[in-house]
């Protein structure tokens, strides 16, 4: 029987929060400095995102240079929250499959969350967006990982909280489960979605020989 992964996004599945751009960092830096628009926020933000800049320049560029790393710290500390549900399941999974994370994140933002919550030894693979200089949805990225995991797309699901990245997931042949924590119904495009992480053993049965 051929190996079966499954993949997991970080923001919006692992950690509670989806848009860590628009829904923690923005705010956590405009509370600081209102005077720095969302846009300027955003393209350092992507920038770092793909490996151009370091997060130490981030922050810099952001006018916290005699802050940093303690601001750092404080960001990372106080506005992510992993789902309390996610290790057991992790756990469980490890058992009949291999686990890989595919995130857009900043590099070091992800190594120290990592270490934080002891995930490293949890994934097989790890894929980092500002380790590649790619971003999801861009399906170089999902070419990538399927190239480290050397697994055909059929063998691996997939799952994201982001519709442009179930879609390019997809469009490769890679199952999809959408993680939806909203109460708010969106646009349907995935062969199943979830709310939490209790109900992803039983989703897993619906998948043919998964």
């Amino acid at each position: 029987m051929q190996e079966k992964w499954v993949i997991f996004d970080a923001m919006g599945v692992i950690f509670k929060e989806g848009h860590d751009l628009h829904e923690l960092l923005i705010p956590f830096v405009q509370k600081r400095k209102n005077n720095i628009s969302s846009d300027v926020i955003q393209a350092i933000y992507r920038e770092t995102s793909l490996g151009k800049l370091t997060s130490e320049e981030l922050w810099i560029r952001l006018g916290f240079n005699s802050e940093y790393p303690e601001i750092e710290k404080e960001y990372l500390d106080t506005c992510l929250t992993i789902d309390p549900e996610f290790m057991d399941i992790a756990n469980e999974l490890k058992r009949k499959h291999s686990l890989a994370l595919l995130s857009n994140d900043v590099k070091e933002w992800s190594s120290y969350l990592r270490n934080k919550f002891e995930l490293n030894d949890l994934f097989s693979v790890i894929i980092i967006s500002g380790d590649v200089g790619l971003r999801k949805p861009d399906r170089k990225i999902f070419q990538l990982i399927l190239e480290k995991i050397k697994s055909p797309p059929e063998n691996c699901l997939f799952i994201d909280d982001n519709l442009y990245n179930i879609n390019a997931a997809s469009e490769l042949g890679i199952k999809t489960i959408r993680f939806v924590r909203s109460n708010v119904k969106k646009t349907f495009c995935s062969e199943f979605e979830i709310n939490s992480f209790t109900e992803l053993s039983m989703v897993l049965k619906n998948f043919h020989d998964f």
